[in-house]
């Protein structure tokens, strides 16, 4: 046997003596947001795929066969909850039955409210609050409208950010234990850069305190709450739905009543709603707002530039005098 032959066959044991490497488990995920987080504590060991293409209402999408599919093939779906994007509840169900799903809104240390027409935040231990997984209620009448239930757009106050790593390391962790202490570090890096930006966003957010604003739809108490501003006065629902010719009408009297000084369109919805209901007004015109990060690209950065761009985008208008 030459020399050649000895180092080849070497070679061969050697390769099959080796430990064969874990596979990272395939993660679909629904909004940007979501996809965001997910890959920070992820890092470089895999790419989770992201359901809610750019643009996309995450309250009114419909499945296409690659999404399908792509749910048919996870080891898991992270996503907010049913609140938030009923059209994926059917699928998310039958991978929670396998174990294999991820309710963020549902997870631990994660703090809840109920939209603004709510009356109380919801307790830390989410476990024993039994709340309405069918989606929220609404109640309309003579009144206006009512829009309660839990506030499914919880990733807008940063310590829920910070409670979500760690709850998604902890699930991978649990389908790929070789990678357990990559996804616990990069968790822990994620929580780290969450709080430096929230006090980063505190300071920015100084001159908006005190001073009402108009948005599209009812999708900002957390952040209005976390960073003490001023309740928004939402012209759609929060489920972004059309509003009525009532609702529009007392929506005007609501922004004279309050003094708003700002009105924020929203990414991907109709600018002339915010126009209509501000016309004549001395409401000044901000920038677009994204809660939902549909108009960002997605990746890594994504959840810390939807913070900071909103944060910027307020306080540059409310902060004039």
């Amino acid at each position: 046997m030459n020399r050649h032959t000895l180092l080849f066959l070497s070679a061969a044991l050697g390769a099959t003596a080796l430990p064969a490497l874990a596979e990272v488990p395939r993660v679909v995920t629904d909004i940007p947001v979501v996809h965001s987080l997910v890959q920070q504590v992820m890092g470089t060991l895999g790419q989770p795929a992201l359901l809610l293409a750019a643009g996309g209402d995450p309250h009114h999408y419909q499945l296409r066969p690659s999404d399908a599919r792509s749910l048919q093939e996870a080891d898991l779906l992270v996503w907010v909850g049913p609140a938030l994007t009923p059209w994926l509840e059917r699928p998310a169900a039958d991978l929670a039955a396998k174990g294999n799903a991820l309710a963020l809104l549902d997870q631990p240390g994660t703090r809840r409210q109920d939209f603004a027409g709510g009356a109380h935040d919801h307790d830390d231990d989410i476990h024993d609050h039994d709340h309405d997984h069918e989606g929220h209620d609404h109640a309309h009448g003579e009144e206006g409208h009512h829009h309660s239930g839990v506030d499914p757009h919880a990733w807008l106050d940063p310590g829920n950010g910070a409670a979500w790593v760690q709850a998604i390391a902890q699930a991978l962790s649990a389908r790929d234990p070789e990678h357990a202490a990559t996804y616990a570090a990069n968790a822990e890096q994620a929580a780290a850069g969450i709080a430096a930006l929230d006090g980063e966003l505190q300071a920015a957010l100084a001159p908006a305190k005190g001073k009402r604003f108009v948005v599209f739809h009812d999708a900002y108490g957390y952040f209005t709450s976390h960073f003490g501003l001023e309740p928004a006065i939402a012209v759609s629902l929060g489920d972004a739905s059309t509003p009525s010719a009532a609702r529009l009408k007392a929506i005007r009297a609501e922004i004279g009543a309050e003094g708003a000084a700002c009105a924020f369109p929203e990414a991907n919805h109709d600018p002339r709603l915010i126009a209509a209901v501000t016309e004549g007004s001395a409401v000044r015109s901000g920038g677009a707002l994204d809660p939902e990060g549909s108009a960002a690209a997605p990746g890594p950065g994504l959840y810390a530039e939807l913070l900071r761009g909103m944060a910027g985008t307020l306080a540059d208008c409310l902060g004039q005098n």
